[in-house]
């Protein structure tokens, strides 16, 4: 009887673990077609989710070409996410910024090295110690020249590490803005112990592996 009860336990969670995987609602935003955003007086927009997103925000705000970089949520099948909807898990979104860039200063490829070079790239479902799937790495692209490089870079990396790069590719869909108490954290809330402990010093590890990428006024 307890053999049989363990092996009803071990086919349930298997069960439950593929019926997560395979949700519909998810797998029909990973297979859509890509949506592709104008530039907008000259500035292009991309997306990336990479852990908190009070630190992403402010690692690519200080690369030369970023005019703002925007927090918010993407990647999920969740009409209108809030922070506390994101954080359950179950909206399918992660924890994303919009960036908003001159093409002419510094291209997508360069904002994917960025993206790749400022995280642990192998960490799955999390950077540091935010751990989730509302945490979890994923790059979107809008074109198959973006998802090119993408999966380039990835698989170089992968390659260079002799890894498995946790970062999820998506086609861009939707960007839902984060609320606005988000928005420029960690230069609004420098002594909190979160943006202490665990975002600065993120931001300034990124900025010594990539000092010529910096704007002058990062350069310190």
């Amino acid at each position: 009887m307890k053999k049989l009860l363990s092996v009803l336990t071990i086919t349930l969670l298997f069960s439950c673990h593929n019926q997560a995987q395979t949700n519909p609602k998810q797998q029909a935003v990973i297979d859509a077609e890509p949506v592709v955003v104008p530039l907008q007086d000259g500035k292009a927009r991309a997306y990336f989710a990479s852990g908190c997103f009070w630190c992403v925000e402010a690692i690519f705000e200080s690369v030369e070409g970023v005019e703002e970089s925007i927090s918010g949520y993407a990647g999920g099948f969740t009409e209108n996410p809030t922070y506390e909807k994101s954080n359950t898990g179950r909206t399918g979104h992660a924890e994303a910024v919009e960036i908003i860039y001159d093409p002419k200063v510094v291209s997508f490829s360069t904002l994917v090295d960025v993206y790749f070079g400022s995280q642990n790239p192998t960490q799955v479902n999390g950077q540091g110690p935010d751990h989730g799937s509302q945490y979890r790495s994923i790059i979107f692209y809008q074109n198959k020249e973006q998802k090119k490089i993408i999966e380039n870079k990835k698989a170089a990396l992968a390659k260079e590490l002799n890894a498995t790069i946790a970062a999820e590719v998506y086609p861009f869909q939707k960007f839902w803005v984060a609320e606005d108490y988000h928005q420029n954290y960690e230069r609004r809330n420098p002594n909190n112990g979160y943006i202490k402990n665990v975002s600065i010093p993120r931001l300034n590890k990124f900025k010594a592996k990539f000092p010529e990428l910096l704007k002058d006024n990062e350069k310190h």
